[in-house]
């Protein structure tokens, strides 16, 4: 055998098998790897706009949290004012009962001591007309004199 016919031969195979390979083999293989490509490389850049969409996600939260965080202490604060609201109308309506009754009580001792003062009038002018009977010794007639007794107990 001749070893330049082997290859020669070897080489026009090889070239054939090549040949066969690029045509057949190499197009199917290059469009899977392509596909595999555009898979990986969309995977990655729905990855990114995941993480995107996660960091934005979280600073929404935040922020919403945050938000809730500053209306809760506004309630809050709404509600110990009017607590305290509360608590002073409270005390300027028991305070506002309190002189009342207080009023009401001095006018009820008004009322008494005037009501003693015109007894002891009476007192005092029945005394007066009683002593003025036993000094005159004679009987005075109460109907008759009794405009001098009034004026008499006003005087007192």
């Amino acid at each position: 055998m001749n070893i330049n016919a082997t290859l020669i031969g070897q080489a026009i195979w090889f070239a054939l098998f090549v040949f066969f390979c690029m045509k057949f083999v190499w197009p199917p293989i290059s469009r899977a790897l392509d596909e595999r490509k555009q898979k990986i490389a969309e995977g990655l850049s729905a990855a990114d706009r995941a993480e995107r969409d996660l960091e934005l996600a979280q600073e929404k939260a935040s922020a919403n949290l945050k938000d809730a965080k500053d209306k809760a202490s506004e309630i809050i604060e709404q509600a110990n004012r009017r607590a305290n609201q509360i608590v002073e109308e409270a005390k300027d309506q028991a305070r506002t009962e309190g002189e009342r009754l207080i009023a009401k009580a001095q006018s009820e001792i008004d009322q008494e001591i005037n009501r003693a003062r015109e007894e002891l009038r009476k007192e005092v002018s029945a005394l007066a007309l009683s002593g003025a009977e036993k000094v005159l010794a004679r009987e005075v007639n109460r109907d008759s004199h009794k405009q001098l007794l009034d004026e008499l107990a006003a005087q007192l």
